[in-house]
């Protein structure tokens, strides 16, 4: 990054959070940091006294949001760079699945997000400068048995970030959608919600794909660190990308949905033109 900046990152107990609020804090920018209890506020800001702002803010607490970021504003100084980390993986069969459940993880995935995103947007956009990082998922472009739900939220945050790019971008500022593959978080351990299993006919599709997701948590190929580098790296470029995928994974899986997504357009290229009218 070519100046100091203000970073405000959602969700930095651990994760992608801390790890870019560490990485950020070691190049010598401020990082104000969203955490849940005092506890985990005292213990981010003891990574480096002065730079480190915790903010006790649950994204999911609407009606604080705006005055949380005003706050801010006049306290900290402005936030050059809003990253929305905070969320998590619903893992379970649709049909198996509550509206509750998915209500929640759209809740904080999406809406929480969005709250962030509109409270933070006027200041920026009176600054006419700024950049806005939502933090997908490769689940955002490909899709799986079993992570529904949360395949919906990151399909979801992908567009809203791609349209919002679109529509802030005469006022100089940037939005990116990031896309991290699988990563050694905690996203598959403790913050996983699991729905309770209840129809046997999907034993056989979703039994081998939880136990392998379970065995596998905390053994993935992404570095954390290392995508709090890259994500470092975009923050200081004068050309953002709209989207970054994170991980060989993610590159994989993505060209081969892509790929499939073309043929399936070239095979289909007739009738999709047949509905044109004269």
């Amino acid at each position: 990054m070519s100046s100091t900046k203000t970073l405000f990152i959602t969700g930095v107990s651990s994760g992608f959070g801390r790890a870019l609020a560490q990485q950020a804090l070691n190049q010598g920018h401020r990082v104000i940091g969203t955490v849940r209890n005092q506890a985990a506020g005292e213990a981010f800001e003891a990574l480096k006294p002065g730079f480190a702002t915790a903010c006790l803010l649950d994204v999911t607490d609407f009606s604080a949001i705006n005055s949380t970021v005003a706050a801010l504003e006049e306290e900290v100084g402005p936030i050059d760079v809003l990253v929305n980390n905070a969320g998590y993986g619903h893992e379970g069969v649709m049909e198996e699945s509550s509206l509750e459940e998915m209500r929640r993880q759209f809740d904080v995935n999406v809406f929480g997000a969005v709250a962030m995103i509109k409270a933070v947007l006027p200041f920026m956009r009176q600054r006419r400068r700024g950049h806005i990082i939502n933090i997908t998922s490769m689940g955002g472009f490909i899709t799986m048995p079993g992570i529904t739900y949360y395949c919906g939220s990151k399909f979801a945050l992908e567009g809203i970030s791609e349209a919002l790019g679109k529509e802030v971008q005469p006022f100089g500022i940037f939005v990116t959608a990031v896309a991290p593959g699988s990563f050694r978080t905690d996203w598959a351990g403790r913050s996983m919600v699991r729905s309770e299993r209840s129809i046997a006919d999907y034993d056989a599709l979703f039994n081998p794909i939880r136990q392998a997701r379970v065995e596998k948590s905390g053994k993935q190929l992404g570095d954390p660190q290392k995508a709090a580098v890259a994500m470092l790296e975009i923050i200081g470029s004068t050309n953002p990308p709209a989207h970054l995928l994170l991980g060989s994974d993610a590159l994989a899986l993505v060209q081969d949905k892509l790929t499939t997504f073309n043929e399936d357009i070239k095979r289909w290229e007739n009738l999709t033109r047949s509905t044109d009218g004269e």
